[in-house]
């Protein structure tokens, strides 16, 4: 059997604040699949020549019904429908149903309509239909290799309790062990239990040292600054505007993790139900009830909009903001409403401030070594099952994102959220703070990643960053 183990690694763990759903449903094996219609590419190199960004299919419309899909792809998502695994080609209804698990559904474990109408601008975007169109749902790659012993493949995402992480050890996982008829399987660990922290993730999965890891632009932003792009804080007002200029960078993204990594990155998380509160025990009204106020923050992004929002970044634990909250070492704590509500610092503070609009992602990425070991129709195979993975993790997304502000509200904190005087000093603090000092880090106007921010971002939120390196509004 081939696996590679990671040895015990010492470290301190920064656990995320992000959250994200997902679980595993039957997908048929290839034995009765019908043949490709196009050879699975060759395997990926390592380091030299690098590996390429992950094939992207030719934007396709969006589709406002099913009239322009496939008869074999509508009854393909005819079956699927109302349940872990359905697929939109036209009719949101489809994607009414059962969540992989109940607590990654509403209140009663569904992911309702009201809640995938909000986020009707994803399933009819280019970029769904790119996802469906990976995924070969009526053409899968049948699996030609004859292995006398299965690969095994370590995975080593940020924390099991995590739903993004959950889903790719229940839903990616057994449907790809049962698609390869075990011969391909994902190995699912986290970073505590392999005493890592978020920083060693780059020069873990180049050394080979992790087979694939979960990396998270604030955790490697004191290494690699332009990841932090997926994580400017304060840029968004909608959620939309974030998908819209994070599918419009991913390549660029993907492409800086294969150089710096010489890795492939094999699918995208969402992070769902990230939108990021400041939790106090008094309300924030006005731009003064933040002055001097000492707030826990995550990474240099946050801190970044904290200081220039006129308050004070502390970094701490984040298991320790608990305490730190209630003996009043730290007078605010800032994360997603899901990571507080887990936990459990409505008991110490309340009020729940906000939001900051957040819908980030992250990739998994497999060493390179490790991904050219693949033959390739398991190649291909895993990448068409990491797509329908993304395809669940949205689905799912639609419902994820509603709930977090609202569980705090329903353990007893009072929302406040930002009126117009604390919106206009938040665009302040992103224009005068996160931006120009993101830029300072990755070396100025004059790089790829300026040019990828004016490009994916500018247009979406009124921002252009000057040649000179000045931040203007539209």
């Amino acid at each position: 059997m081939r696996k590679i183990l990671l040895p015990s690694l010492l470290g301190i763990v920064t656990l995320l604040l992000l959250a994200c759903g997902g679980a595993a449903t039957a997908v048929p094996t290839n034995t009765a699949a019908p043949q490709a219609t196009q050879p699975p590419p060759t395997a990926v190199p390592t380091a030299t020549p690098a590996p390429q960004a992950t094939d992207t299919p030719e934007p396709a419309q969006p589709a406002a019904s099913g009239s322009d899909y496939s008869p074999e792809l509508l009854a393909i998502a005819a079956d699927r429908a109302n349940g872990p695994g359905a697929i939109f080609v036209g009719d949101l209804n489809d994607l009414v149903g059962p969540a992989p698990t109940p607590e990654e559904g509403d209140a009663d474990g569904i992911v309702p309509l009201d809640a995938l109408e909000k986020h009707r601008f994803v399933y009819e975007s280019d970029y769904y239909r790119s996802v469906i169109e990976r995924a070969r749902f009526t053409n899968p790659t049948p699996m030609t290799s004859q292995l006398d012993d299965p690969i095994i493949i370590q995975n080593a995402c940020v924390n099991r309790a995590l739903v993004f992480c959950k889903i790719q050890e229940t839903f990616w996982g057994p449907n790809l062990e049962a698609r390869t008829n075990g011969m391909l399987r994902i190995e699912m660990t986290s970073f505590p239990e392999l005493g890592i922290a978020g920083p060693d993730s780059l020069g873990l999965v180049g050394d080979g040292t992790l087979d694939m890891v979960n990396i998270i632009g604030p955790y490697v932003a004191g290494e690699l600054p332009e990841l932090e792009i997926q994580y400017l804080f304060g840029l968004y007002t909608q959620r939309s505007q974030q998908y819209e200029a994070t599918v419009d960078m991913l390549p660029d993204i993907e492409q800086l993790l294969i150089d710096e990594t010489g890795g492939y990155p094999i699918n995208v998380n969402w992070h769902n139900g990230d939108d990021i509160f400041l939790f106090t025990k008094k309300p924030l009204n006005l731009p003064q009830d933040v002055q001097d106020m000492k707030t826990r923050a995550f990474g240099t992004s946050i801190s970044d909009w904290i200081n220039g929002m006129g308050g004070a970044a502390q970094f701490l634990a984040f298991t320790e903001v608990y305490t730190a909250l209630e003996r009043g070492i730290l007078e605010a704590g800032v994360t997603g409403g899901d990571a507080g509500y887990g936990q459990r610092w409505y008991e110490v503070t309340g009020y729940i401030n906000g939001p900051l609009t957040s819908w980030p992602s992250s990739h998994n990425v497999i060493n390179g070594e490790v991904w050219a070991t693949i033959p390739a129709d398991l190649q291909q195979i895993m990448k068409e099952e990491a797509a329908k993975l993304e395809l669940e993790a949205l689905r799912v997304g639609s419902i994820q994102n509603e709930l977090g502000l609202q569980k705090n509200v329903d353990a007893g904190m009072t929302y406040v959220e930002f009126g117009p005087e604390m919106r206009a000093h938040s665009d302040n603090a992103v224009s005068n703070s996160v931006v120009p000092n993101w830029l300072t880090r990755i070396g100025g106007p004059g790089t790829h990643f300026a040019a990828v921010f004016n490009r994916a971002i500018g247009p979406v939120v009124g921002i252009t960053i000057e040649p000179d390196g000045t931040i203007t509004r539209q």
